[in-house]
């Protein structure tokens, strides 16, 4: 055979040979089509994790939460999964403390190869993993937090909160006061990081006027009394705090120690579950008769409320029955949300079609305020409900409110919160 026969041997050969692999990974003839794999998602299990303080500062009352979620997805586990699939959720302590989260985090992501992060839980702490997640395209959900960072669809696209951000919730919180209390002395006390800053900021709209007196502190520190002596000095008469459980209770407690302190509190809700912070201060709850706070999710007093009735099932049935308060509320509406979002985005699971699910919006729950998720939006609840304690009880009163960050009005929502479906697990 001469070499121009040769040569067009080979390139026939080639030229087969290419088809043949060609048709095979396009799915032709007998071949299947070769799918990158999802992290964590198997045809049986999805595969998720979190960052919580089980230990440190925030322990009290928030490291109730990510057991409550765990416990919302056993019974979701139970009754045949997403698609078929059970969710393992692998949350982790990290003593709310940042270096411990950026650990924590990336075990999760780079070893265990988590499908997404769930519910990663606080400002400070989670704020440092945000450019990490992002650059391994890692679904970061319903942060636990109300910062107004994970709102920022054009930098962090796979970043979504839950809760009301601080400024909206301090914004309504502020325009209470102002009405309420019309010639007092305001003044804050907040933690010192972005959860303060995001509070003052929606306060000081709400009242239409810079605070009197401004305090910080950081949670390594748990001696308030210089803060609180000033406040007192200041002649304040109502205090905002942007505050953890238990430095609500410092705050409470440091003032009535001081004596001849006892203005009206006003707490954002990250601080302000009556169980939460009673329990802290022990024998001195009553310093809490008058607290006003917020929140955007059923009172776990309620007990006719349907989804009281659901959670109070799962807790006892799947989180030992353990007392019930506002943090099993928010850490099983939490898990509700997640599995909502799975069921919208299929069976066929990724990553991005996750993503597109929730910017998607249109997601029902137990919130007394409507949820605000679009392409443009990665806030969570859009508005509040005040309540207040008295007599030693937490109810909610007056109506519920939306507004928006920025210089839109304070408006009244009137639209019922859904009511959980009979099985207790929504659907597409």
């Amino acid at each position: 055979m001469n070499r121009t026969a040769l040569k067009g041997l080979a390139l026939s050969c080639a030229a087969a040979l290419l088809a043949a692999t060609a048709a095979c990974n396009s799915g032709g003839g007998t071949g299947t089509t070769t799918k990158e794999p999802v992290p964590g998602v198997t045809d049986t299990e999805i595969v998720i994790g979190s960052h919580q303080p089980l230990t440190g500062p925030a322990a009290a009352g928030y490291s109730k939460i990510a057991p409550a979620t765990k416990a919302y997805f056993e019974y979701v586990n139970a009754n045949g999964g997403v698609f078929g699939r059970k969710i393992t959720y692998k949350y982790v302590d990290d003593g709310y403390n940042p270096a411990t989260t950026q650990q924590v985090v990336r075990k999760l992501v780079l070893d265990d190869k988590v499908f997404a992060i769930l519910n990663g839980l606080g400002t400070p702490t989670h704020s440092g993993v945000l450019d990490f997640l992002k650059t391994n395209k890692v679904p970061d959900l319903f942060v636990a937090s109300g910062a107004t960072t994970w709102d920022q669809p054009s930098k962090y696209a796979n970043t979504f909160g839950f809760q009301t951000d601080y400024t909206t919730e301090g914004k309504i919180l502020g325009n209470y006061a102002k009405t309420a209390f019309a010639g007092k002395k305001f003044c804050f006390f907040g933690q010192d990081d972005d959860f303060g800053r995001d509070s003052l900021a929606g306060v000081e709209k709400g009242i239409g006027a810079s605070v009197v007196a401004k305090q910080n502190y950081v949670t390594n520190n748990t001696n308030v009394g210089p803060q609180i002596g000033a406040l007192k000095a200041a002649g304040c008469e109502v205090v905002f705090l942007a505050t953890i459980p238990g430095f609500t209770a410092l705050a409470l407690g440091t003032a009535a120690k001081i004596g001849g302190f006892a203005p009206q509190w006003i707490a954002s809700g990250v601080g302000g579950d009556y169980n939460t912070v009673a329990t802290s201060l022990g024998a001195a709850k009553g310093l809490l008769n008058g607290f006003v706070t917020a929140g955007y999710l059923p009172n776990s007093r309620d007990a006719a409320n349907p989804w009281n009735v659901l959670y109070q099932k799962i807790n006892k049935d799947y989180n030992g029955n353990v007392t019930y308060d506002g943090n099993q509320v928010y850490g099983m509406s939490v898990g509700y949300l997640f599995v909502q979002a799975l069921m919208k985005a299929g069976k066929d699971l990724t990553r991005e079609g996750l993503i597109a699910a929730i910017e998607g919006g249109g997601f029902k729950g137990p919130g007394l305020v409507p949820l605000t998720f679009s392409k443009a939006s990665h806030a969570g609840y859009g508005g509040v409900r005040l309540n207040k304690v008295t007599a030693d009880v937490q109810e909610y009163f007056g109506p519920s409110y939306t507004t928006d960050k920025a210089g839109g009005a304070v408006t009244e929502y009137t639209d019922a919160p859904a009511i959980p479906p009979a099985s207790g697990i929504p659907s597409v």
